[in-house]
Protein backbone atom coordinates (compact mmCIF):
# COMPACT_ATOMS: atom_id res chain seq x y z
CA UNK A 1 0.00 0.00 0.00
CA UNK A 2 1.19 3.57 -0.83
CA UNK A 3 0.96 7.30 1.11
CA UNK A 4 -0.88 9.51 -1.14
CA UNK A 5 -1.44 13.66 -0.15
CA UNK A 6 -3.39 15.86 -1.51
CA UNK A 7 -3.51 19.89 -1.19
CA UNK A 8 -6.52 21.61 -3.36
CA UNK A 9 -6.68 25.16 -3.67
CA UNK A 10 -4.58 26.21 -0.65
CA UNK A 11 -3.85 29.72 -2.21
CA UNK A 12 -0.37 29.42 -1.91
CA UNK A 13 1.46 27.95 -4.94
CA UNK A 14 5.15 28.89 -2.78
CA UNK A 15 7.83 27.00 -2.91
CA UNK A 16 7.38 27.38 0.78
CA UNK A 17 4.02 25.85 0.49
CA UNK A 18 5.44 22.80 -1.64
CA UNK A 19 8.35 22.39 0.61
CA UNK A 20 5.57 21.85 3.42
CA UNK A 21 3.13 19.46 1.37
CA UNK A 22 6.64 17.55 1.06
CA UNK A 23 7.44 17.60 5.02
CA UNK A 24 3.89 16.38 5.49
CA UNK A 25 4.18 13.58 2.82
CA UNK A 26 7.18 12.20 4.31
CA UNK A 27 4.94 11.64 7.28
CA UNK A 28 3.76 8.70 4.99
CA UNK A 29 7.09 7.42 3.59
CA UNK A 30 6.59 4.21 6.20
CA UNK A 31 3.43 3.47 4.12
CA UNK A 32 5.81 3.83 0.32
CA UNK A 33 9.29 3.92 1.08
CA UNK A 34 10.39 2.53 -3.06
CA UNK A 35 10.25 6.16 -4.06
CA UNK A 36 8.45 9.47 -3.63
CA UNK A 37 7.17 12.07 -6.14
CA UNK A 38 4.58 15.41 -6.10
CA UNK A 39 3.15 17.16 -8.49
CA UNK A 40 2.36 21.14 -8.58
CA UNK A 41 -0.26 23.03 -10.79
CA UNK A 42 -0.75 26.12 -9.20
CA UNK A 43 -2.47 25.92 -5.55
CA UNK A 44 -3.08 22.36 -5.74
CA UNK A 45 -0.18 19.47 -4.68
CA UNK A 46 -0.79 16.20 -5.16
CA UNK A 47 1.99 13.97 -3.88
CA UNK A 48 2.50 10.40 -3.48
CA UNK A 49 4.96 7.99 -1.35
CA UNK A 50 5.07 4.06 -3.58
CA UNK A 51 5.18 0.40 -2.42
CA UNK A 52 6.43 -0.83 -5.72
CA UNK A 53 4.38 -4.09 -5.75
CA UNK A 54 3.74 -4.20 -9.86
CA UNK A 55 5.96 -3.10 -12.28
CA UNK A 56 8.78 -1.79 -9.93
CA UNK A 57 10.67 -0.35 -12.33
CA UNK A 58 8.19 2.24 -14.37
CA UNK A 59 5.44 2.83 -12.20
CA UNK A 60 6.18 5.50 -10.09
CA UNK A 61 3.27 8.18 -9.14
CA UNK A 62 1.84 10.34 -9.89
CA UNK A 63 0.60 9.20 -13.06
CA UNK A 64 -0.97 11.34 -16.16
CA UNK A 65 -2.65 11.13 -19.16
CA UNK A 66 -1.02 11.50 -22.92
CA UNK A 67 -0.78 15.06 -22.28
CA UNK A 68 -0.44 15.71 -18.63
CA UNK A 69 -3.75 17.41 -18.59
CA UNK A 70 -4.84 14.31 -16.02
CA UNK A 71 -3.01 13.86 -12.98
CA UNK A 72 -3.85 11.44 -10.48
CA UNK A 73 -2.16 9.76 -7.03
CA UNK A 74 -3.35 5.96 -6.44
CA UNK A 75 -2.96 3.90 -2.98
CA UNK A 76 -4.15 0.50 -4.71
CA UNK A 77 -4.49 -2.17 -6.50
CA UNK A 78 -6.33 -2.57 -9.80
CA UNK A 79 -6.46 -6.08 -10.57
CA UNK A 80 -8.16 -5.64 -14.09
CA UNK A 81 -6.29 -3.46 -15.00
CA UNK A 82 -5.29 -5.65 -18.30
CA UNK A 83 -8.74 -5.90 -19.35
CA UNK A 84 -9.69 -2.40 -18.83
CA UNK A 85 -6.18 -1.34 -21.08
CA UNK A 86 -7.62 -3.12 -23.90
CA UNK A 87 -10.85 -1.07 -24.16
CA UNK A 88 -9.03 1.52 -23.81
CA UNK A 89 -7.05 0.61 -26.92
CA UNK A 90 -6.80 4.26 -28.44
CA UNK A 91 -5.05 5.42 -25.16
CA UNK A 92 -1.47 5.60 -24.82
CA UNK A 93 0.37 3.91 -21.39
CA UNK A 94 3.33 5.53 -19.94
CA UNK A 95 3.86 2.71 -17.55
CA UNK A 96 2.75 -0.46 -16.47
CA UNK A 97 1.30 0.09 -13.56
CA UNK A 98 -2.14 -1.40 -12.67
CA UNK A 99 -3.21 2.16 -11.56
CA UNK A 100 -2.75 3.88 -14.73
CA UNK A 101 -5.63 3.21 -16.45
CA UNK A 102 -7.54 5.64 -14.21
CA UNK A 103 -6.49 8.72 -15.69
CA UNK A 104 -7.44 7.45 -19.43
CA UNK A 105 -10.78 5.97 -18.03
CA UNK A 106 -11.67 9.73 -16.34
CA UNK A 107 -10.70 11.06 -20.19
CA UNK A 108 -13.85 8.34 -21.51
CA UNK A 109 -16.66 8.23 -19.01
CA UNK A 110 -15.79 11.53 -16.88
CA UNK A 111 -16.86 10.77 -12.78
CA UNK A 112 -18.71 7.82 -14.19
CA UNK A 113 -15.99 4.95 -14.60
CA UNK A 114 -15.55 4.04 -10.52
CA UNK A 115 -17.60 1.17 -10.34
CA UNK A 116 -15.46 -0.17 -13.34
CA UNK A 117 -12.68 -0.57 -11.21
CA UNK A 118 -12.22 -4.32 -9.69
CA UNK A 119 -10.34 -4.12 -6.92
CA UNK A 120 -9.28 -2.00 -3.93
CA UNK A 121 -7.88 1.96 -3.86
CA UNK A 122 -7.97 5.34 -2.84
CA UNK A 123 -7.02 8.48 -5.30
CA UNK A 124 -7.26 11.99 -5.89
CA UNK A 125 -7.30 12.75 -9.35
CA UNK A 126 -6.77 16.36 -11.17
CA UNK A 127 -8.15 18.37 -14.43
CA UNK A 128 -6.11 20.73 -15.09
CA UNK A 129 -8.04 21.66 -17.77
CA UNK A 130 -10.47 23.24 -15.41
CA UNK A 131 -8.90 23.05 -12.03
CA UNK A 132 -11.81 20.27 -10.83
CA UNK A 133 -11.01 17.38 -8.98
CA UNK A 134 -12.51 14.08 -7.74
CA UNK A 135 -11.26 11.99 -5.00
CA UNK A 136 -12.43 8.10 -4.20
CA UNK A 137 -12.20 5.03 -2.07
CA UNK A 138 -12.89 1.38 -2.57
CA UNK A 139 -16.10 -0.21 -2.09
CA UNK A 140 -15.19 -1.45 1.63
CA UNK A 141 -12.70 0.55 2.81
CA UNK A 142 -9.90 -1.39 2.82
CA UNK A 143 -7.34 0.76 2.05
CA UNK A 144 -7.72 4.06 4.37
CA UNK A 145 -8.20 7.20 3.42
CA UNK A 146 -8.97 10.96 5.06
CA UNK A 147 -10.07 14.25 4.43
CA UNK A 148 -10.28 17.93 5.40
CA UNK A 149 -10.75 21.27 5.19
CA UNK A 150 -8.56 23.92 5.82
CA UNK A 151 -10.03 27.82 6.71
CA UNK A 152 -8.09 29.34 3.69
CA UNK A 153 -10.55 26.95 2.00
CA UNK A 154 -8.31 24.41 1.14
CA UNK A 155 -9.33 20.39 0.88
CA UNK A 156 -6.63 17.75 2.08
CA UNK A 157 -6.81 13.95 1.29
CA UNK A 158 -4.36 11.62 3.24
CA UNK A 159 -4.19 8.12 3.69
CA UNK A 160 -3.21 8.90 7.17
CA UNK A 161 -4.56 11.36 9.96
CA UNK A 162 -0.63 11.85 10.15
CA UNK A 163 -0.89 14.11 6.98
CA UNK A 164 -3.13 16.89 7.25
CA UNK A 165 -4.34 16.90 11.39
CA UNK A 166 -1.84 20.04 12.33
CA UNK A 167 -3.74 21.52 8.99
CA UNK A 168 -6.87 21.42 8.96
CA UNK A 169 -10.08 23.05 10.87
CA UNK A 170 -11.76 19.66 10.34
CA UNK A 171 -11.13 16.56 9.27
CA UNK A 172 -13.06 12.73 8.76
CA UNK A 173 -12.06 9.82 7.29
CA UNK A 174 -13.30 9.64 4.26
CA UNK A 175 -16.66 7.31 3.32
CA UNK A 176 -16.18 3.56 1.79
CA UNK A 177 -17.91 3.29 -1.66
CA UNK A 178 -17.77 7.07 -2.27
CA UNK A 179 -16.76 9.92 -4.44
CA UNK A 180 -16.07 13.66 -3.72
CA UNK A 181 -16.24 16.11 -6.41
CA UNK A 182 -14.59 19.90 -6.05
CA UNK A 183 -17.96 20.69 -8.85
CA UNK A 184 -20.64 19.95 -5.97
CA UNK A 185 -18.18 19.99 -3.06
CA UNK A 186 -19.89 16.98 -1.82
CA UNK A 187 -19.81 13.21 -1.59
CA UNK A 188 -21.58 10.83 -3.93
CA UNK A 189 -22.07 7.20 -3.48
CA UNK A 190 -20.88 4.80 -6.00
CA UNK A 191 -21.40 1.79 -4.74
CA UNK A 192 -24.54 0.73 -3.98
CA UNK A 193 -25.17 -3.19 -4.44
CA UNK A 194 -28.62 -4.89 -3.51
CA UNK A 195 -27.44 -6.02 0.02
CA UNK A 196 -26.39 -2.54 0.72
CA UNK A 197 -30.35 -1.79 1.83
CA UNK A 198 -30.55 -4.72 4.07
CA UNK A 199 -33.15 -6.47 1.87
CA UNK A 200 -33.41 -10.19 2.21
CA UNK A 201 -31.80 -12.16 -0.39
CA UNK A 202 -33.18 -15.09 -1.29
CA UNK A 203 -30.77 -17.02 -4.33
CA UNK A 204 -30.38 -20.26 -3.24
CA UNK A 205 -26.85 -21.72 -2.13
CA UNK A 206 -24.67 -23.20 -4.52
CA UNK A 207 -21.43 -24.47 -3.20
CA UNK A 208 -19.76 -24.97 -6.68
CA UNK A 209 -20.71 -20.89 -7.36
CA UNK A 210 -19.07 -19.68 -4.04
CA UNK A 211 -16.04 -22.18 -4.37
CA UNK A 212 -15.55 -20.69 -8.13
CA UNK A 213 -15.98 -17.42 -6.58
CA UNK A 214 -13.74 -17.25 -3.84
CA UNK A 215 -10.46 -19.34 -5.84
CA UNK A 216 -11.25 -16.15 -8.22
CA UNK A 217 -10.84 -13.44 -5.45
CA UNK A 218 -7.52 -15.51 -4.47
CA UNK A 219 -6.07 -15.59 -7.80
CA UNK A 220 -6.58 -12.22 -8.28
CA UNK A 221 -4.67 -11.35 -5.64
CA UNK A 222 -1.65 -13.14 -7.15
CA UNK A 223 -0.90 -9.97 -9.11
CA UNK A 224 2.79 -9.23 -8.58
CA UNK A 225 6.46 -8.83 -9.34
CA UNK A 226 7.57 -8.83 -5.65
CA UNK A 227 8.03 -12.30 -3.22
CA UNK A 228 4.98 -12.54 -1.09
CA UNK A 229 3.63 -15.17 1.00
CA UNK A 230 0.72 -15.82 3.28
CA UNK A 231 -0.99 -15.38 6.86
CA UNK A 232 -1.41 -18.22 8.39
CA UNK A 233 -3.21 -18.77 12.16
CA UNK A 234 -3.77 -22.26 11.11
CA UNK A 235 -7.88 -21.26 11.50
CA UNK A 236 -10.36 -21.59 8.82
CA UNK A 237 -10.21 -18.87 7.11
CA UNK A 238 -6.17 -18.32 6.63
CA UNK A 239 -5.87 -22.14 6.33
CA UNK A 240 -8.09 -21.72 2.60
CA UNK A 241 -6.62 -18.91 1.80
CA UNK A 242 -3.02 -20.99 1.77
CA UNK A 243 -4.65 -23.89 0.11
CA UNK A 244 -5.87 -22.24 -3.01
CA UNK A 245 -3.10 -19.88 -3.45
CA UNK A 246 -0.41 -22.81 -3.00
CA UNK A 247 -2.07 -25.42 -5.32
CA UNK A 248 -2.49 -22.47 -7.59
CA UNK A 249 1.22 -21.29 -7.79
CA UNK A 250 2.83 -23.77 -10.02
CA UNK A 251 3.22 -22.17 -13.26
CA UNK A 252 2.58 -19.23 -12.68
CA UNK A 253 4.46 -15.86 -13.33
CA UNK A 254 5.45 -15.44 -9.73
CA UNK A 255 6.39 -18.89 -9.07
CA UNK A 256 8.61 -18.85 -12.09
CA UNK A 257 10.61 -15.34 -10.88
CA UNK A 258 10.54 -16.36 -7.07
CA UNK A 259 9.88 -20.44 -6.49
CA UNK A 260 6.86 -22.52 -6.42
CA UNK A 261 7.03 -23.10 -2.71
CA UNK A 262 4.78 -20.83 -1.00
CA UNK A 263 5.84 -19.36 2.38
CA UNK A 264 3.51 -18.48 5.17
CA UNK A 265 3.60 -16.68 8.99
CA UNK A 266 2.44 -16.93 12.09
CA UNK A 267 3.27 -15.25 15.21
CA UNK A 268 1.68 -15.86 19.05
CA UNK A 269 3.15 -16.04 22.54
CA UNK A 270 4.94 -19.27 22.86
CA UNK A 271 2.78 -22.17 23.02
CA UNK A 272 -0.40 -20.62 21.65
CA UNK A 273 -3.18 -22.55 20.31
CA UNK A 274 -2.46 -20.65 16.31
CA UNK A 275 0.89 -21.43 16.43
CA UNK A 276 0.62 -25.46 16.88
CA UNK A 277 -2.28 -24.94 14.42
CA UNK A 278 -0.42 -23.07 11.60
CA UNK A 279 2.25 -25.47 11.94
CA UNK A 280 -0.28 -28.20 11.15
CA UNK A 281 -1.53 -26.55 8.49
CA UNK A 282 1.75 -25.42 6.74
CA UNK A 283 3.17 -29.16 7.22
CA UNK A 284 0.15 -30.33 5.13
CA UNK A 285 0.12 -28.09 2.76
CA UNK A 286 3.85 -27.99 2.45
CA UNK A 287 4.31 -24.31 3.00
CA UNK A 288 7.90 -23.01 4.02
CA UNK A 289 6.73 -21.98 7.35
CA UNK A 290 7.96 -18.73 9.07
CA UNK A 291 7.17 -18.65 12.94
CA UNK A 292 7.43 -15.81 15.16
CA UNK A 293 7.08 -15.90 19.00
CA UNK A 294 6.68 -12.29 20.70
CA UNK A 295 6.34 -11.36 24.64
CA UNK A 296 3.82 -9.48 26.51
CA UNK A 297 6.27 -7.10 27.15
CA UNK A 298 7.49 -6.91 23.53
CA UNK A 299 3.98 -6.04 22.97
CA UNK A 300 3.42 -3.64 25.62
CA UNK A 301 6.76 -1.86 25.03
CA UNK A 302 5.36 -1.55 21.18
CA UNK A 303 1.80 -0.05 22.28
CA UNK A 304 2.53 3.82 21.69
CA UNK A 305 4.11 3.03 18.29
CA UNK A 306 1.15 1.13 17.50
CA UNK A 307 -1.18 3.51 18.17
CA UNK A 308 0.55 6.27 16.65
CA UNK A 309 -0.07 4.37 13.36
CA UNK A 310 -3.42 2.50 13.35
CA UNK A 311 -4.88 6.16 14.78
CA UNK A 312 -7.21 4.20 16.60
CA UNK A 313 -7.76 4.22 20.77
CA UNK A 314 -10.45 1.27 19.73
CA UNK A 315 -9.23 -1.48 22.05
CA UNK A 316 -9.42 -4.57 20.12
CA UNK A 317 -7.95 -3.18 17.32
CA UNK A 318 -5.07 -2.16 19.61
CA UNK A 319 -4.69 -5.50 21.13
CA UNK A 320 -4.72 -7.16 17.39
CA UNK A 321 -2.64 -4.87 15.91
CA UNK A 322 0.27 -5.21 18.56
CA UNK A 323 1.07 -8.55 17.57
CA UNK A 324 0.84 -7.84 13.77
CA UNK A 325 2.71 -4.74 13.98
CA UNK A 326 5.57 -7.21 15.27
CA UNK A 327 5.40 -9.44 12.62
CA UNK A 328 5.08 -7.10 10.10
CA UNK A 329 8.60 -5.72 10.51
CA UNK A 330 9.75 -9.34 10.84
CA UNK A 331 8.16 -10.19 7.68
CA UNK A 332 9.87 -7.07 5.71
CA UNK A 333 13.62 -7.92 7.18
CA UNK A 334 13.11 -10.99 4.68
CA UNK A 335 12.33 -8.84 1.58
CA UNK A 336 9.01 -9.44 1.40
CA UNK A 337 6.37 -6.54 0.50
CA UNK A 338 2.44 -8.52 0.35
CA UNK A 339 0.63 -10.80 2.54
CA UNK A 340 -2.08 -11.88 1.47
CA UNK A 341 -4.48 -12.42 4.54
CA UNK A 342 -8.38 -13.55 5.79
CA UNK A 343 -9.85 -10.76 7.27
CA UNK A 344 -13.70 -9.84 6.44
CA UNK A 345 -14.59 -13.63 6.14
CA UNK A 346 -16.87 -13.66 9.73
CA UNK A 347 -18.41 -10.11 8.48
CA UNK A 348 -19.58 -11.67 5.59
CA UNK A 349 -20.14 -15.14 6.92
CA UNK A 350 -21.83 -14.07 10.08
CA UNK A 351 -18.70 -15.68 11.87
CA UNK A 352 -18.75 -14.07 15.20
CA UNK A 353 -19.78 -15.76 18.56
CA UNK A 354 -22.66 -13.74 19.27
CA UNK A 355 -24.39 -14.97 15.94
CA UNK A 356 -25.26 -18.40 17.07
CA UNK A 357 -27.93 -16.44 18.94
CA UNK A 358 -29.39 -14.63 16.28
CA UNK A 359 -32.98 -15.09 16.22
CA UNK A 360 -33.51 -15.60 12.51
CA UNK A 361 -32.34 -14.78 8.91
CA UNK A 362 -33.68 -11.23 8.78
CA UNK A 363 -31.59 -9.95 11.78
CA UNK A 364 -28.88 -12.59 10.85
CA UNK A 365 -28.66 -10.88 7.48
CA UNK A 366 -29.20 -7.26 8.49
CA UNK A 367 -26.51 -7.87 11.22
CA UNK A 368 -23.59 -9.16 8.63
CA UNK A 369 -24.69 -5.77 6.75
CA UNK A 370 -23.51 -3.90 9.21
CA UNK A 371 -20.70 -5.58 10.20
CA UNK A 372 -19.22 -4.95 6.74
CA UNK A 373 -20.25 -1.49 6.20
CA UNK A 374 -18.47 -0.91 9.52
CA UNK A 375 -15.13 -2.19 8.51
CA UNK A 376 -13.20 -0.02 7.43
CA UNK A 377 -12.78 1.17 11.03
CA UNK A 378 -11.91 -1.70 12.71
CA UNK A 379 -10.20 -4.66 10.92
CA UNK A 380 -9.67 -3.27 7.27
CA UNK A 381 -7.97 -0.29 9.31
CA UNK A 382 -5.82 -2.83 11.58
CA UNK A 383 -4.59 -4.71 8.64
CA UNK A 384 -3.54 -2.13 6.18
CA UNK A 385 -2.10 0.13 8.92
CA UNK A 386 -0.16 -2.22 11.11
CA UNK A 387 1.48 -3.91 7.91
CA UNK A 388 1.64 -0.68 5.80
CA UNK A 389 3.90 0.95 9.16
CA UNK A 390 6.47 -1.48 7.66
CA UNK A 391 5.95 -0.96 3.91
CA UNK A 392 4.04 -4.13 3.98
CA UNK A 393 0.61 -4.80 2.17
CA UNK A 394 -2.10 -7.11 3.04
CA UNK A 395 -4.49 -7.79 0.53
CA UNK A 396 -7.72 -9.16 1.14
CA UNK A 397 -9.82 -11.82 -0.41
CA UNK A 398 -12.53 -12.24 1.47
CA UNK A 399 -13.32 -8.68 0.94
CA UNK A 400 -13.28 -9.15 -2.69
CA UNK A 401 -15.78 -6.76 -4.64
CA UNK A 402 -17.30 -9.57 -7.01
CA UNK A 403 -17.10 -12.31 -3.89
CA UNK A 404 -19.56 -10.64 -1.44
CA UNK A 405 -21.93 -10.03 -4.24
CA UNK A 406 -21.93 -13.38 -3.95
CA UNK A 407 -22.04 -14.00 -0.54
CA UNK A 408 -24.25 -11.24 0.34
CA UNK A 409 -27.15 -12.99 -2.30
CA UNK A 410 -27.22 -16.21 -0.75
CA UNK A 411 -30.80 -16.79 1.61
CA UNK A 412 -28.90 -15.93 4.71
CA UNK A 413 -31.25 -19.19 6.06
CA UNK A 414 -28.13 -21.10 4.80
CA UNK A 415 -25.74 -18.96 7.25
CA UNK A 416 -28.13 -19.58 10.27
CA UNK A 417 -25.40 -21.82 12.95
CA UNK A 418 -27.66 -25.22 13.42
CA UNK A 419 -25.65 -27.53 16.01
CA UNK A 420 -28.67 -29.49 15.69
CA UNK A 421 -28.25 -29.76 12.00
CA UNK A 422 -24.65 -30.21 11.96
CA UNK A 423 -24.34 -26.82 11.24
CA UNK A 424 -21.69 -24.79 12.77
CA UNK A 425 -20.47 -21.26 11.84
CA UNK A 426 -19.03 -20.54 8.35
CA UNK A 427 -20.62 -23.78 7.36
CA UNK A 428 -21.41 -22.74 3.97
CA UNK A 429 -17.77 -21.63 3.14
CA UNK A 430 -16.82 -25.09 4.83
CA UNK A 431 -19.09 -27.18 2.66
CA UNK A 432 -17.92 -25.36 -0.65
CA UNK A 433 -14.73 -26.53 -0.23
CA UNK A 434 -15.06 -29.64 1.22
CA UNK A 435 -13.88 -32.23 -1.75
CA UNK A 436 -13.98 -35.31 -1.18
CA UNK A 437 -11.88 -36.07 -4.20
CA UNK A 438 -9.04 -33.33 -4.39
CA UNK A 439 -8.97 -31.97 -0.81
CA UNK A 440 -8.43 -28.35 0.07
CA UNK A 441 -7.85 -28.74 4.08
CA UNK A 442 -8.10 -32.00 6.12
CA UNK A 443 -11.64 -32.33 7.41
CA UNK A 444 -10.23 -31.88 10.89
CA UNK A 445 -9.10 -28.37 9.89
CA UNK A 446 -11.82 -27.39 7.39
CA UNK A 447 -14.16 -27.92 10.27
CA UNK A 448 -12.21 -26.49 13.23
CA UNK A 449 -13.86 -24.15 15.28
CA UNK A 450 -13.40 -20.57 15.13
CA UNK A 451 -11.22 -19.24 18.31
CA UNK A 452 -11.51 -15.92 19.73
CA UNK A 453 -8.39 -13.68 19.30
CA UNK A 454 -7.55 -13.93 22.82
CA UNK A 455 -7.87 -17.64 22.60
CA UNK A 456 -5.82 -17.83 19.36
CA UNK A 457 -2.79 -15.84 20.74
CA UNK A 458 -2.65 -16.32 23.77
CA UNK A 459 -4.58 -15.34 27.27
CA UNK A 460 -1.06 -13.77 29.02
CA UNK A 461 -1.22 -11.00 26.06
CA UNK A 462 -4.37 -9.48 27.36
CA UNK A 463 -3.75 -10.53 31.54
CA UNK A 464 -0.76 -8.53 30.63
CA UNK A 465 -2.01 -5.49 28.94
CA UNK A 466 -4.60 -5.44 31.77
CA UNK A 467 -1.86 -5.86 34.71
CA UNK A 468 0.38 -3.02 32.69
CA UNK A 469 -2.51 -0.44 32.54
CA UNK A 470 -3.26 -1.00 36.41
CA UNK A 471 0.30 0.45 37.31
CA UNK A 472 -0.61 3.29 35.04
CA UNK A 473 -4.30 4.67 35.33
CA UNK A 474 -5.32 4.46 39.00
CA UNK A 475 -8.92 4.84 40.71
CA UNK A 476 -9.14 8.73 40.74
CA UNK A 477 -8.09 8.98 36.72
CA UNK A 478 -11.33 6.61 36.27
CA UNK A 479 -13.29 8.38 38.55
CA UNK A 480 -12.70 12.01 36.62
CA UNK A 481 -12.79 10.03 33.45
CA UNK A 482 -16.07 11.43 31.95
CA UNK A 483 -14.85 15.08 32.34
CA UNK A 484 -12.01 14.57 30.77
CA UNK A 485 -12.50 12.42 27.88
CA UNK A 486 -16.11 13.74 27.53
CA UNK A 487 -16.55 12.05 23.62
CA UNK A 488 -16.39 8.44 23.78
CA UNK A 489 -15.43 8.13 27.87
CA UNK A 490 -13.67 5.24 28.19
CA UNK A 491 -15.34 3.02 30.43
CA UNK A 492 -12.26 0.55 31.66
CA UNK A 493 -8.66 1.31 32.54
CA UNK A 494 -7.50 -0.58 29.88
CA UNK A 495 -9.16 2.36 27.22
CA UNK A 496 -8.42 4.90 29.25
CA UNK A 497 -4.76 4.18 28.41
CA UNK A 498 -4.80 3.67 24.92
CA UNK A 499 -7.02 7.03 24.58
CA UNK A 500 -4.07 9.38 26.71
CA UNK A 501 -1.34 7.77 23.62
CA UNK A 502 -3.79 8.89 21.31
CA UNK A 503 -4.57 11.86 22.28
CA UNK A 504 -0.78 12.80 22.95
CA UNK A 505 -0.70 11.93 19.05
CA UNK A 506 -3.56 13.38 17.68
CA UNK A 507 -5.17 15.76 20.09
CA UNK A 508 -7.37 17.89 17.53
CA UNK A 509 -11.07 17.81 18.76
CA UNK A 510 -12.04 16.04 14.97
CA UNK A 511 -9.15 13.49 15.23
CA UNK A 512 -10.80 11.71 18.74
CA UNK A 513 -14.11 11.85 16.38
CA UNK A 514 -12.88 9.46 13.67
CA UNK A 515 -12.81 6.42 16.12
CA UNK A 516 -16.10 4.52 16.33
CA UNK A 517 -18.60 5.47 19.75
CA UNK A 518 -19.43 3.47 22.68
CA UNK A 519 -16.79 2.18 24.93
CA UNK A 520 -14.38 0.68 22.48
CA UNK A 521 -16.65 -2.05 21.76
CA UNK A 522 -16.26 -3.56 18.00
CA UNK A 523 -17.35 -7.08 18.74
CA UNK A 524 -20.10 -6.97 21.44
CA UNK A 525 -22.24 -4.62 19.76
CA UNK A 526 -25.71 -3.41 21.02
CA UNK A 527 -27.01 -6.40 18.33
CA UNK A 528 -25.34 -9.01 20.58
CA UNK A 529 -26.36 -7.94 23.45
CA UNK A 530 -30.30 -8.49 22.52
CA UNK A 531 -30.26 -11.74 20.96
CA UNK A 532 -28.31 -13.44 24.30
CA UNK A 533 -28.37 -10.33 27.46
CA UNK A 534 -25.09 -12.78 28.45
CA UNK A 535 -23.13 -10.62 26.08
CA UNK A 536 -24.40 -7.06 28.78
CA UNK A 537 -22.71 -9.13 31.41
CA UNK A 538 -18.91 -9.46 29.72
CA UNK A 539 -17.23 -6.16 30.08
CA UNK A 540 -14.20 -7.47 27.99
CA UNK A 541 -14.50 -6.08 25.00
CA UNK A 542 -13.27 -9.12 22.80
CA UNK A 543 -16.49 -11.84 23.87
CA UNK A 544 -13.98 -13.34 26.26
CA UNK A 545 -15.54 -16.19 27.98
CA UNK A 546 -19.14 -15.17 26.35
CA UNK A 547 -21.80 -17.98 25.68
CA UNK A 548 -19.90 -20.57 26.65
CA UNK A 549 -19.29 -22.10 22.92
CA UNK A 550 -15.54 -22.09 23.95
CA UNK A 551 -12.86 -23.58 26.27
CA UNK A 552 -10.12 -22.71 26.77
CA UNK A 553 -7.28 -25.22 25.45
CA UNK A 554 -3.99 -24.34 26.00
CA UNK A 555 -2.11 -23.10 29.38
CA UNK A 556 -1.59 -19.30 30.33
CA UNK A 557 1.81 -18.00 30.32
CA UNK A 558 3.28 -16.46 33.00
CA UNK A 559 2.28 -12.09 32.89
CA UNK A 560 5.64 -10.50 32.41
CA UNK A 561 7.08 -12.89 29.78
CA UNK A 562 10.72 -12.30 29.43
CA UNK A 563 11.31 -9.17 27.23
CA UNK A 564 12.72 -10.23 23.71
CA UNK A 565 11.61 -11.15 20.68
CA UNK A 566 12.32 -14.59 19.68
CA UNK A 567 12.12 -15.88 16.55
CA UNK A 568 12.06 -19.33 15.00
CA UNK A 569 12.25 -19.65 11.09
CA UNK A 570 10.99 -23.20 10.26
CA UNK A 571 13.47 -24.15 7.62
CA UNK A 572 16.32 -21.40 6.46
CA UNK A 573 14.76 -19.69 2.80
CA UNK A 574 15.59 -17.18 0.65
CA UNK A 575 14.75 -13.42 1.16
CA UNK A 576 10.67 -14.44 0.39
CA UNK A 577 7.18 -14.52 1.38
CA UNK A 578 4.56 -14.21 3.64
CA UNK A 579 2.95 -12.91 6.99
CA UNK A 580 0.80 -13.90 9.86
CA UNK A 581 -2.83 -13.88 10.28
CA UNK A 582 -2.84 -15.59 13.92
CA UNK A 583 -2.27 -11.95 15.38
CA UNK A 584 -5.15 -10.67 13.56
CA UNK A 585 -7.77 -10.02 15.88
CA UNK A 586 -10.43 -12.62 15.32
CA UNK A 587 -9.33 -14.07 11.82
CA UNK A 588 -8.95 -17.60 12.98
Amino acid sequence: MCGILAVLGCSDDSQAKRSHVLELSRRLKHRGPDWSGIYQHGDCYLSHQRLAIVDPDSGDQPLYNENKTIVVTVNGEIYNHEELRKRLSNHKFRTGSDCDVIAHLYEEHGENFIDMLDGVFSFVLLDTRDNSFIAARDAIGITPLYIGWGLDGSVWISSELKGLHDDCEHFEWFPPGHLYSSKSSSFRRWYNPPWFCEAIPSIPYDPLILRRAFENAVLKRLMTDVPFGVLLSGGLDSSLVASITSRHLAGTKIARQWGSQLHSFCVGLAGSPDLVAAREVAEVLGTVHHEYHFSVQDGIDAIEDVIYHIETYDVTTVRASTPMFLMSRKIKSLGVKMVISGEGSDEIFGGYLYFHKAPNKEEFHQETCRKIKALHLYDCLRANKATSAWGLEARVPFLDKEFINVVMSIDPEWKMIKPEEGRMEKWILRKAFDDEKQPYLPKHILYRQKKQFSDGVGYSWIDGLKAHVEQHVTDKMMHNAEHIFTHNTPTTKEAYYYRMIFDKFFPQSSAMLTVPGGPSVACSTAKAVEWDQAWSRNLDPSGRAALGIHDSAYERQPIGAKNTISTKIVDDIPQMTGVPASALAMNS
